[in-house]
């Protein structure tokens, strides 16, 4: 599913995000990427969701060139082939839980009624069939969070970016949230990468990838 061969990523004042980083991911995984601050995380998840380009070296998901695909494929890639979860949610506030969960299929150009009843599908996969009209300022976190993780879905997106997903929770909301990515990981087949500072976090997924300074320093075989 992911395949990264040599991937360095240089700034002009900061040096090297990632250097020389080789990585496969197989389909259906659920990994957790861990490491301090500035160990080149968040720069992998970039080149991961086609936000960043390397400097070097090739990244391939799911049979896509992401180092050398153009603006058109990769907004198509975008669109269509990931979700990603923020650690701040980045919901529209003055839509309610259904308008927000519906937004992925609008731009991929669904009629408002179909996107309608997809989003309610997996609303209710994440437990807030009875919220589905609320607005941001009505929820808890952990239900924003899980409105974020509904809309990173509605699509089938074939890889599933969590960015700290639980950063922002008190524990009892991070570890609902954890506990929902995992039965979506399984269920759905779909492949899950999760970015965390959390060693409770970690301990669900199949695999730990520990980074540091923009180098892997170990990812055992799944």
């Amino acid at each position: 599913m992911i395949s990264l061969r040599n991937v360095s990523r240089h700034y002009a004042n900061s040096g090297a995000a990632l250097d020389a980083v080789s990585l496969e991911i197989a389909a259906g995984e659920l990994v957790a990427i861990t490491g301090p601050s500035g160990c080149g995380k968040s720069t992998l998840m970039h080149l991961l969701g086609g936000l960043d380009s390397p400097t070097s070296g090739e990244l391939f998901v799911d049979g896509l060139p992401l180092h050398s695909a153009g603006e058109k494929e990769l907004n198509a890639y975008r669109r269509n082939k990931i979700g990603i979860v923020f650690q701040f949610f980045n919901l529209l506030p003055t839509m309610s839980v259904i308008e927000n969960v519906c937004v992925p299929l609008l731009l991929q150009g669904e009629p408002l009624a179909v996107a309608r009843k997809k989003a309610r599908k997996v609303i209710e996969l994440v437990g807030l069939e009875d919220r589905s009209d609320h607005f941001m300022h009505q929820l808890s976190g952990g239900q924003m969070q899980r409105t974020a993780i509904a809309r990173a879905l509605v699509h089938e997106p074939r890889l599933l970016l969590a960015d700290e997903p639980t950063g922002n929770l008190d524990s009892a909301n991070a570890e609902q949230v954890m506990t929902l990515l995992q039965r979506i990981s399984s269920q759905w087949e779909t492949t899950l990468l999760v970015v965390t500072h959390s060693a409770e976090v970690a301990r669900i997924a199949t695999r730990c990838i520990r980074m540091r300074d923009g180098k892997i320093l170990d990812q055992p075989l799944p």
